[in-house]
């Protein structure tokens, strides 16, 4: 008798953790999916590269919106960005997620289309994502479909980088090209996104024989920020390098961090301003945590959707 109770009162408290289990498990992702995803972040990081005795240059780096029709509240906050005035708008990719979001985006951008800006596409800028199991996500780096795979949905990259371009931001997608602002030359080089493998370097922009002498910043923009990439870029004395697609994990354990980066990058710089060391030089390195979700995957944990604020400061 002593017996049969013992085991009823074991399976009556293992019913009990797993309910629980099971209701934690639920109210995360209720939170994540209703809450976090929508509670957007402006972070902010001081970076001293610029030329000594310049005066503070602001950057605003924005990545993976990953918009979709219908997304008002996103929507909403995106136009109101343009109230922090940048010097800079610098767009590091993935700004789709559904075939019809190009004009809503190109509308939510618009505000911040009257600040210079560059851009360099993701592969969300190409490719519409396909439905597959969420959880997959946590498998490591996505991969390109094979060819007896169904193939993705093509979005209307041409028409977002028209829309861009009319709204004056420049496009760095395998070049390079010189921008005098504040008394400035900033130098950028970007390519297309290594996540697809479909980066060609376009080196730094060429001008005068006395171009080195002037005041000058050199700034890598990348989607994708795998290590070949980070390597390739500091060996080559960028000051800032600029990327996006890890969205800082998405779903992040709290006082440990991300599981996943979705590329080679250490999950530890899946999100932050962090310096990278290639070949003896250093370059400090910001990865934006994004601003949306995968599609198959509409939840943040522990990682609020991020627009970044870099003041670029004289160095000492």
């Amino acid at each position: 008798m002593g017996t049969q109770h013992t085991a009823a009162s074991r399976l009556t408290t293992l019913g009990w953790a797993a309910g629980l289990a099971t209701t934690t498990a639920v109210g995360c992702l209720a939170y994540g999916a209703l809450i976090e995803r929508n509670w957007f972040t402006i972070r902010e990081e001081s970076v001293p590269v610029l030329p000594p005795g310049s005066k503070p240059f602001r950057v605003l780096h924005l990545s993976d919106i990953h918009l979709a029709p219908g997304q008002q509240k996103k929507t909403a906050w995106l136009r109101g960005l343009a109230d922090l005035k940048p010097d800079l708008v610098v767009n590091t990719g993935d700004n789709l997620s559904h075939p019809d979001a190009v004009p809503p985006l190109l509308e939510a951008l618009a505000p911040l289309m009257e600040f210079p800006g560059v851009f360099v596409p993701g592969s969300n800028d190409y490719f519409a994502p396909r439905f597959k199991n969420p959880f997959g996500y946590f498998a490591g780096p996505s991969k390109l479909p094979n060819a007896n795979a169904k193939q993705p949905i093509a979005l209307d990259t041409q028409a977002l980088h028209t829309g861009f371009g009319m709204g004056g931001w420049v496009n760095l997608t395998n070049r390079a090209q010189s921008i005098p602002m504040n008394g400035i030359r900033f130098d950028f080089s970007g390519v297309d996104d290594p996540h697809l493998n479909r980066e060609r370097y376009a080196g730094w922009p060429r001008g005068s024989a006395t171009q080195d002498s002037a005041p000058h910043v050199k700034i890598a923009v990348v989607h994708a920020p795998y290590q070949r990439v980070l390597d390739h870029f500091t060996t080559e004395q960028a000051d800032l390098i600029l990327a996006g697609h890890t969205h800082g994990g998405q779903v992040c354990i709290p006082g440990y961090g991300a599981l996943v980066s979705n590329c080679d990058l250490p999950t530890w710089r899946a999100k932050g301003l962090h310096d990278w060391d290639a070949n003896g030089h250093t370059t400090p390195v910001n990865v934006s945590g994004g601003i949306g979700t995968s599609r198959t995957a509409p939840v943040r944990f522990a990682c609020r959707p991020e627009a970044v604020v870099l003041t670029l400061t004289a160095k000492s």
